[in-house]
This record gives structure tokens, sequence and C-alpha cells, in this order.
């Protein structure tokens, strides 16, 4: 019943979402989960290509909403939202606007954020910092708020790169700015204006989740240093607790809801962390470095098992595991040939890896089940853009191109 409540109150959820839509980071509920069921249906050789088109810079995935797909991306100092044709690849209408980002240690100055696609609206969030909702059908720009600038926010290892979330009537963005209490910040959907700003926080890579907690809509965001929950219409602060280590650390994946408890992952040094929430308090239940500490994977959950990648990309180590985390076992592992993220359909995870390679294998708690593996990008050397899941095309972007990709049909 909580869950339906929380669909309720997304605005990206007030218009019925159509079958297949994967409107911003990990589908409908940011939580990698696709509602549809799914067969499988590859040819010997492998999935089909539908289409590809050429993308320039950044580890921006794509979003997809009534048969269209957004895709943000770098062209020498322009970051371009490109608006597809989710059949053919046709492109509709592009929105563009300056960018003087430039990285300091990734070797990539293009975005990071998932679009984040309303009934109405897409929003985008830059590299650095920049802020900005197109117009759904024709990419007209209606604002663009540039909040490293207004807010002093430091653009933090690899430039901004936790995505917006649209609840009701504002988008909420982990901004970082420290120095003007503006860790968090909402803003208006209509206008950009700013709505409330709270914490000293420094900005993460992790993006925030809506849950619902009796009466109480609750916001979940993973900054640098804390796990913070408060409540979107007012920004007042419901619990927080420290999540983080300081030194050449990352915070980047998604904090995972099931049912009244919270799970955390990072690598790093930094862990995981289980435990029971209440309207205004998070009591751990445990936490450990040793049973999943996942670099940048937002973990996907099955029956109340969770399935995560523990290890990290640089390194060169990554492996898929099933976790009870109310007994904290790890029941099963499997050694991956590259690290990679996850999406759950139906019974199956969907494992994208950076060697250009997927994998399907079977959401089961009782052993590791390969059911498909097939090459279908190029192999990338930096980020891992996240994939979307629609109608049995998986939408993957790679260095050079993003793919439309027929994996299966949907039931």
């Amino acid at each position: 019943m909580g869950r339906v409540v929380v669909l309720l109150l997304l605005s990206i959820q007030t218009a019925l979402l159509s079958a297949g839509d994967w409107p911003q980071i990990l589908g409908p509920h940011r939580d990698g989960i696709a509602g549809e069921s799914f067969t499988l249906a590859w040819p010997k050789k492998g999935p089909v290509e539908v289409w590809s088109a050429e993308v320039g810079t950044g580890f921006s995935g794509p979003a997809v909403r009534d048969g269209k797909v957004y895709q943000l991306h770098r062209v020498d100092d322009q970051l371009v939202l490109q608006c597809y044709n989710a059949e053919n690849g046709k492109p509709l209408w592009n929105a563009k606007h300056a960018c003087s980002y430039r990285a300091s240690i990734s070797y990539d100055d293009g975005p990071r954020c998932v679009p984040t696609v309303t009934e109405s609206q897409v929003i985008t969030y830059g590299p650095g910092g920049q802020l900005q909702a197109v117009d759904l059908k024709t990419g007209q720009q209606q604002w663009i708020v540039d909040t490293h600038e207004k807010y002093k926010a430091d653009a933090g290892y690899f430039g901004a790169g936790s995505s917006p979330i649209v609840v009701e009537d504002r988008v909420i963005v982990n901004v970082g700015g420290g120095r003007s209490d503006a860790g968090l910040v909402a803003f208006a959907l209509k206008d950009g204006s700013e709505l409330w700003k709270i914490s000293s926080e420094a900005a993460s890579y992790s993006s925030p989740v809506v849950t619902q907690l009796g009466k109480q809509t609750i916001v979940l965001a993973v900054t640098r240093m804390k796990c913070q929950a408060f409540d979107p219409a007012t920004g007042k602060t419901l619990f927080e607790f420290p999540f983080g280590k300081r030194g050449p650390t990352v915070n980047a994946a998604n904090p995972v809801v099931i049912e009244n408890r919270l799970f955390l992952t990072a690598s790093y040094g930094i862990g995981a962390v289980y435990g029971k929430m209440t309207t205004n308090s998070f009591e751990p239940e445990w936490s450990s470095d040793q049973v999943l500490s996942s670099q940048y994977t937002t973990s996907v959950v099955k029956d109340g098992f969770l399935y995560g990648v523990h290890g990290r990309q640089d390194l060169g180590q990554a492996e898929l595991r099933c976790l009870n985390p109310r007994t904290q076992k790890v029941i099963w592992s499997n050694l991956l040939p590259a690290y990679g993220t996850l999406i759950l359909a139906d019974d199956k995870l969907l494992i994208t890896m950076i060697d250009g390679s997927l994998i399907v294998a079977e959401a089961n708690p009782r052993e590791y089940k390969l059911l498909k593996q097939a090459k279908i990008q190029q192999a990338t050397e930096g980020g891992l853009a996240l994939p979307a899941l629609s109608n049995g095309h998986l939408f993957v972007r790679d260095a050079k191109n993003l793919r439309c990709v027929k994996i299966g049909n949907f039931n």
C-alpha cells in the first residue's frame, strides 16, 4: 500500500505513465525495477540493435517517456538535450545552452545526471551545476539556474552528478552549496525560484529518492558525508546520520527502501548500513564493509532480498551478490567479468557492464543462474552511463553512441 501512495506523490505520476516508461534515473520509482513482465527474445548471435545515434561527451544515461527518448550530452562548449523517437531514433528536437565546466580529475567534461521527465517538462542538471527546465513537446527553455554560481558550490571530483528529483510542484537538488547553507535546495517547477534550502553538506553522486512512512512523505538524500531525511514540502529535517568518509571517496549509489527499512552502500572503506526508519529517526541494525560495498551501483530488491554489485570499477573487481538484509547474510556471490549496473525486470537481473556486455541472470535467492550474455555496445574507459529499459528495448550509451537494443518482449 505504501508504494501506491508514493506513486501518487510524485509529479511525474500525476498523469498515468505509459507501459514501458523510464522517466528518470533508475526508472519510474528510482529503484531500478521495471513493472512489466518480460520475455527474453534474442537471436543466437545476440540482441538486435534497432538504431543508434552519435552523442558527445558525458556519462548521463537516457530517460524514456511516451515513446520518446531524452539524452543529455555535451558537444564542444554546449550541453545538448536531444529528444528522439524511441521506435526509430529519429531526432525530434534539441535544446542547447552554454557549458564552461572543465573537469579537474576525469578526462570527461560532459554531464553525469539523467534527465527527469515530468508530464510537461524535462529537467536537466549539467556538470557545472546548471539546472534547466524545458518544454516537453518543443524543447523550449522555460528557466535555468546556475546553482554552483548562485550558492558557491564546489564542483566536486567529477562535476555535479546527483540527478534532481521532482516531488509535486518542486524539483529538489543536492547542490552542495555549503558556504550558502544550500546543501539541498528546492526550486519551483514553474519558474525555478527557490522555495527552501537546508544543510551545509557537500554534494554526492547519489540521487535522492522519495518514500512514505505513515502519513509522512520523506525524501532521502545521501550527501558527501551524511544521509539526510526531510519533508519535501518544507525542507524540515526529519532525521540524519553520518554516512561517508573523508579523503578521495565517493557516495554514489541511491538509497534503497525496503518497507520501513533503509539500505545504503558505498566503497572506499565506507561499506553498507541497514536499519529501521521512523518519521523522526534511523535505528541501524548492522553495518559492514564486507557484505556489499558498491562503488556506484544501486542495489535492487526482489521479495525482500537485495541484489547488488560488490566492488570497484577502478580496481577491476566486481561480484554480483544476493543478500538477505534481515540477517546480514550473503547468500551467494558470483564474479563478474567487469563492473556493472542493475535493472530488475520480471525476476530477471539485467547487468550492463563497463566492457560493453550484457548479462541476464535470474533474481533467484537460492543460487546464481545465468540466462543470457552478449556484447551490446563498445567498452567504456570512464564512468558507465545508466541504461533505460522500455518495452523490451534497452537504451544504452557508450562513449560515442546512444543505442537502442531489442532484448525481448514485454507482456
